[in-house]
């Protein structure tokens, strides 16, 4: 059983941060911030050729951690692979000891820096789900028995500020049908959504992650609302940036103060977070949040 697991099993208030691979083989800086989650954090996600843009493997990203003694959660998305390579995939991460694994569908190639790459799309996040159920089982996708098989602490996305609502309530439900244990959500920054999520979600058999993601400007904030679906930053959040001396400041201390809340009025069973090349301000981060 993963730390994650035990965590989220035990009630514990769980957090997990993310981490990219880096695009070349140095891996050094990466590993650097990695040691300086330490064991702050319960796991640490490895994404997968985020935003459709070319690193190295999350899976080797997760062997290095692993090496070094913290706890990964292997990220994978249905874009780039088919299902044989992505049970492959899964297959190689048991052999290495990877416990965690959150199912994404990805997005599409033309978003990212090789927009000529062909999109494969063989399993969406709930296929990844079935192909990891499946395959603990002792079973591949087409039925054929397995030397050995891996079991991880399956988990999926989420998006609370979503409209209609419904939608992604259908999704999960699947996802949870499909062996989904836990979710990460999508970046909250309004205390009122997680107010409405966890009462329409209360009836679900899951725990989730809320979704963390520091501002490090007024610009930021109003980008993001412009243009990534699924987040809301309201205007007062936005002026205390605009007012700050030192906005990355004001948004640490935003992010702490939200978990903070989160935390205190048990909306959640613990946090993501994902401080997008600001790494090093994780710890800071959790200190604002008393963790």
């Amino acid at each position: 059983m993963s730390l994650l697991q035990k965590a989220l099993e035990s009630g514990e208030f769980a957090v997990t941060a993310e981490l990219a691979p880096p695009k070349g083989t140095d891996f050094s800086h990466a590993l650097q911030n990695a040691e300086l989650f330490g064991d702050r954090v319960h796991a640490i996600n490895v994404t997968d050729f985020q935003s459709s843009s070319l690193k190295a493997t999350s899976l080797a990203m997760c062997k290095a951690l692993i090496d070094l003694g913290l706890e990964p959660v292997f990220q994978i998305t249905g874009r780039d692979r088919n299902r044989i390579a992505i049970q492959g995939e899964m297959l190689s991460a048991g052999f290495f000891g990877v416990k965690n694994l959150l199912a994404l569908t990805g997005d599409h190639t033309t978003v990212g820096d090789n927009p000529g790459a062909k999109p494969v799309y063989d399993l969406d996040s709930i296929g990844i789900l079935q192909a990891a159920t499946m395959l603990a089982s002792g079973v591949d996708m087409g039925g054929n028995k397995l030397e050995g098989s891996p079991s991880f602490f399956l988990g999926a996305s989420v998006t609370p500020e979503y409209d209609p609502i419904e939608l992604q309530l259908i999704k999960m439900k699947k996802k949870i049908i499909a062996g989904a244990k836990f979710f990460q959500t999508q970046a909250v920054y309004d205390i009122r959504t997680m107010e409405k999520f966890k009462e329409i979600t209360k009836h679900l058999n899951t725990k989730i992650l809320v979704g963390i993601i520091p501002l490090k400007s007024a610009g930021m904030a109003r980008f993001m609302n412009k243009k990534i679906p699924g987040i809301n930053v309201p205007d007062e959040l936005i002026d205390r940036l605009k007012l700050s001396k030192d906005p990355v400041q004001e948004g640490i201390k935003i992010a702490g103060e939200f978990i903070v809340e989160l935390k205190n009025r048990n909306l959640c069973d613990g946090v993501h977070i994902m401080a997008i090349g600001a790494e090093e301000n994780v710890p800071l981060i959790l200190d604002a949040a008393e963790l």
